[in-house]
């Protein structure tokens, strides 16, 4: 009797493991693909998520905005995306990839140098001293953003501000925090990062907010048939509870 109920009650655990998930197997539970940026405070929210729904804790992949997006336009088993920009999760929802995008959080960015600061870079306008300055590829977000502030500070410093911070570019990194390495491993003298990135392991100086991007972080459902757990991992990002884990993490929320 013993060896015909176990693989009864096995199924049965499996199947409480999360309440209410159909169609999705409840033992599968959410997959969220998110930009690496959103890593400390996806996982504290995954946390918090599943005591919650008394489910498992998400599963997560964490990499740039651009990577993510191409594993789901190739078919990548994913429940939910959260891009740090609006151009991908457009592209996505153009192609009937993600339904319901929205905002759901804010970010801006900051410079870091090393500790020693061997530049001696002390402000914004001082980046130009920096000898081997590193930021995001083109297609990755924090790029994105760093190419937009340094167009900005060309019209507040002149042509030569610009011109000269990008001839000391060594580096683009495919995510921010592969940016945020290069300094704290002293592989460059200063870098572009969004301000929920910069740790105490590396100095940061901050960026006139004349001058500074605001990055609009986007969350959708992936699929034309999302599960219910999905549906509430939105609704738990958006709860209060949701919003003050993101704002311990240095977010903004709308």
């Amino acid at each position: 009797m013993r060896r015909l109920l176990t693989p009864t009650v096995v199924c049965l655990c499996l199947a409480l493991a999360c309440q209410n998930t159909a169609p999705k197997s409840a033992s599968e539970g959410l997959t969220v693909f998110a930009a690496s940026s959103l890593t400390e405070a996806f996982v504290e929210l995954g946390e918090a998520f599943s005591r919650t729904e008394r489910c498992l804790p998400p599963k997560f992949a964490f990499a740039g905005s651009q990577s993510l997006r191409l594993q789901i336009e190739q078919g990548a088993q994913a429940d939910v995306f959260a891009s740090a920009n609006g151009d991908h999760m457009t592209a996505l929802a153009s192609s009937g990839a993600i339904a319901h995008p929205k905002i759901f959080a804010y970010n801006e960015l900051v410079l870091i140098v090393p500790k020693d600061n061997p530049a001696s870079i002390r402000k914004f306008e001082d980046l130009p001293r920096a000898r081997r300055l590193v930021v995001g590829a083109p297609a990755v977000p924090i790029g994105q953003y760093t190419r937009e502030l340094l167009q900005r500070a060309e019209h507040a410093f002149g042509p030569a501000f610009s011109s000269s911070a990008r001839k000391r570019v060594v580096s683009e990194e495919t995510n921010v925090r592969l940016v945020r390495a290069k300094v704290e491993l002293g592989e460059a003298d200063a870098a572009i990062v969004y301000r929920t990135d910069a740790t105490d392991r590396v100095q940061t100086i901050e960026i006139p907010a004349s001058l500074n991007v605001r990055a609009g972080y986007q969350i959708g459902l992936v699929g034309s048939e999302p599960t219910g757990l999905a549906k509430r991992w939105m609704q738990f990002i958006d709860s209060p509870a949701g919003r003050t884990i993101l704002a311990r993490h240095g977010f903004a929320t709308p």
